[in-house]
């Protein structure tokens, strides 16, 4: 495959001379506070100076148990985010989970997150490529990097070569996963954008009965690697506190620390692209 071409998602483009941040809280727990986070994220990045994707979900679709908290639905959640974008003038991402709200999300999102376990799920990809949205692949724990390529040939065959995939780590035994490094640079050999998740790759599923647990402090340790590595972006979920998240919140990094985490990455990628001063 020939090298892929930058891939634009609103102003942002990712894999063009500056690295891509995906960030934001894992769900929307209420409409005030996922604005608050967005305005919060927002102002971090743009006194940092670094590119923006803002990420929340409107589904967990995906929870461990039938008590966990979800979400507030696709319409509802889509129209949040798009006020969001309009108002903040940043582009905003979010998972999808059938072809139904691939169509829904397609109307006002930047750019289409199919998650990890939903990868290969041909009628979703099509539905996502089918709205002309820019789509952001989590590579599931199941994949090799090289199985990359029949998703990406799926994708293409439906019309739609703006595509991006993000690496989130590896099934490792069980209740465990372990981020492989190489998979970064074979999937950019192969001529793909890779984004790296920081916060799913140290999850441990299900690791806590009920819920997951995780070892979020090893987040921005596994961001720093990738970044040295070679990818274009860095995906990290962020919460104002993580200990009350109603979703993943072991694994989430704090607010607080968000501006010392981007301006170590940014100084990372200067160094390994040649960029520094």
């Amino acid at each position: 495959m020939a090298k892929s071409r930058a891939l634009p998602v609103g102003k942002v483009t990712i894999g063009g001379k500056r690295p891509t941040f995906i960030l934001g809280p894992c769900v929307i727990e209420s409409e005030k506070f996922v604005w608050r986070m967005a305005k919060k994220i927002a102002e971090i990045c743009s006194a940092e100076d670094v590119d923006l994707i803002f990420k929340t979900s409107y589904d967990k679709a995906n929870r461990s148990s039938v008590h966990s908290f979800r979400g507030i639905g696709v319409r509802e959640g889509c129209e949040i985010l798009f006020a969001i974008g309009s108002e903040l003038k940043i582009p905003v991402t979010t998972d999808v989970h059938s072809p139904n709200e691939a169509a829904i999300a397609g109307e006002k999102i930047n750019m289409l997150q199919i998650p990890a376990f939903l990868c290969r799920q041909t009628d979703l990809l099509r539905a996502a490529a089918e709205t002309g949205r820019t789509i952001n692949i989590k590579k599931g724990q199941f994949l090799a990097p090289w199985d990359v390529r029949n998703i990406a040939e799926k994708l293409i065959a439906f019309g739609n070569s703006q595509f991006c995939f993000t690496e989130r780590g590896t099934t490792f035994g069980y209740n465990n996963l372990v981020a492989d490094m190489r998979s970064l640079y074979w999937m950019r050999e192969a001529g793909y954008r890779v984004i790296f998740d920081a916060t799913h790759s140290v999850q441990r599923p299900g690791g806590a009965g009920d819920s997951t647990s995780g070892d979020g402090a090893l987040a921005p340790i596994l961001a720093r690697a990738a970044m040295a590595a070679g990818c274009d972006g860095i995906f990290m979920e962020v919460h104002e506190n993580p200990a009350r998240a109603l979703s993943d919140g072991p694994n989430q990094i704090p607010l607080k620390d968000l501006p010392k985490h981007l301006r170590m990455l940014k100084a990372i990628h200067a160094a390994v692209s040649g960029r520094g001063d």
